[in-house]
């Protein structure tokens, strides 16, 4: 079969990665792709400037494209799966309005507190004036979310209230990068571990991924501003079978049949960002309508069964007959990102060190173009590198032996991605 593929991002070159090993694959076409997705097996990359929904359309069916698969959120935000399902074209991913559990934080909370679902403490407001008084009246830290898509940078931790007013007004006059929102969410802090704990769901029928942990905080310790996402790793204990249990039957359950009472079927990965408390009962701090980038590097790495047999059964409403294979081992991805991350930075900066290969790693491509005959820079996160090991200190070191090997001026890094699991040091070890 012919398979399109949108996106251009770390998360989207390991989804084609892992579809190019599939038998029954016989082209990839990738928009608008990465020059590291193009260097994949059966790929055809196709570069268009803001591509329209139309224009996905036109190409699936010129191309004869058989399953078209999304990997970031905004397409599914804007409706992408409703037009292909108009003209009769398989697509996998959620509906526009299943969408909006990411693309708007407001609809996310009502619908986890209709579910009774457990969340932090929340309220949401239209204008500056009233969040302003409201957070006069509450104790720091509390957490200021921005409502519609943000590309992770949308959440902030608050410590200070006089710049808790600046960031307020920011927020609802557009003055932060690429940020502008006309509801903002405050909440409680919560403490715990974080987690990531995505599933293929296909109306009630629900099937968990490999677990994964990401890393969030720019800085090590977990210090910092937010980002989306500097290294993840997979398996993680803080998800064992009877969490696992637990979130389905308390979390994902509740919240699909909520969607349901608003006439909205999912289908499709669904991700929850999960903060598990020091009695180890789960919160959801959000849902991503997707997969987690760069938690999906990480999870795919390791899997073994046939992508493309996935992404049909969960079309098909055949999910319960799926038996997903992993492989026995640990993953580790650890981000290369451009210095000033993520706020501005520099492009355009050679990489060195790409050609070396160690067995067992996987460089997935995120920010990057090519200049001249060499790979540069284009983007606040470059490289995810990607390592597989008997066990997760020996994927960790591969991965940093390997991350070690490449440079560029302006090129950061964490260096503890996976170290609290290695150490055994969460809240409730």
């Amino acid at each position: 079969m012919n398979v399109l593929i949108i996106g251009g991002g770390g998360r989207e070159h390991a989804i084609t990665w892992k579809v190019s090993q599939s038998k029954k694959v016989k082209k990839i076409f990738v928009i608008p792709g990465n020059p590291g997705i193009n260097l994949e097996d059966k790929v055809h990359s196709i570069k268009i400037d803001n591509p329209s929904l139309e224009d996905y359309i036109k190409i699936a069916k010129e191309q004869d494209i058989e399953l078209t698969i999304v990997g970031p959120e905004a397409p599914l935000v804007e409706g992408i799966v409703d037009e292909f399902n108009k003209h009769d074209l398989k697509i996998f991913g959620p509906n526009k309005l299943a969408a909006q559990l990411e693309g708007s934080k407001d609809f996310c909370k009502k619908i986890l507190n209709s579910g009774k679902v457990l969340t932090a403490k929340h309220e949401t407001f239209s204008d500056a004036i009233s969040a302003i008084n409201y957070i006069k009246k509450q104790e720091i830290p509390f957490v200021i979310k921005a409502d519609g898509l943000a590309a992770g940078k949308g959440v902030f931790i608050i410590d200070d209230k006089d710049k808790a007013y600046k960031l307020i007004n920011d927020l609802f006059t557009g003055q932060i990068d690429g940020i502008k929102t006309s509801l903002i969410i405050i909440e409680e802090f919560l403490k715990g571990e974080e987690a990531s704990f995505i599933c293929l769901v296909s109306d009630d029928q629900i099937i968990p991924l490999a677990s994964s942990k990401d890393h969030k905080k720019l800085n090590n310790g977990d210090s910092g501003p937010n980002t989306g996402g500097m290294g993840a790793y997979s398996p993680t204990k803080l998800i064992d079978g009877k969490l696992t249990d637990m979130v389905i039957k308390e979390i994902i359950s509740p919240t699909l049949n909520e969607l349901k009472k608003e006439g909205i079927v999912y289908q499709g990965f669904l991700y929850a960002g999960l903060m598990i408390d020091k009695n180890q009962k789960p919160y959801v701090l959000e849902y991503n309508c997707r997969l987690g980038d760069p938690e999906a590097q990480a999870i795919l790495m390791r899997l073994s069964s046939d992508i493309i047999d996935i992404f049909l059964k969960a079309i098909d409403g055949s999910l319960n007959d799926l038996d997903i294979k992993w492989e026995d081992y640990s993953a580790c991805t650890i981000v290369l990102a451009s210095d000033g991350y993520p706020e501005k930075f520099e492009k355009g900066k050679i990489i060195e060190g790409l050609d070396h290969e160690i067995k067992g790693v996987k460089i997935f491509h995120s920010g990057t173009k090519i200049e001249d005959g060499n790979f540069v820079t284009s983007g606040g996160r470059v490289l995810s590198v990607t390592a597989l090991g008997i066990n997760l200190q020996v994927a960790q070191a591969k991965a940093y032996e390997r991350c070690n090997q490449i440079h560029w001026d302006g090129k950061i890094k964490r260096h503890d991605i996976a170290s609290k699991e290695i150490d055994n040091k969460f809240i409730f070890s």
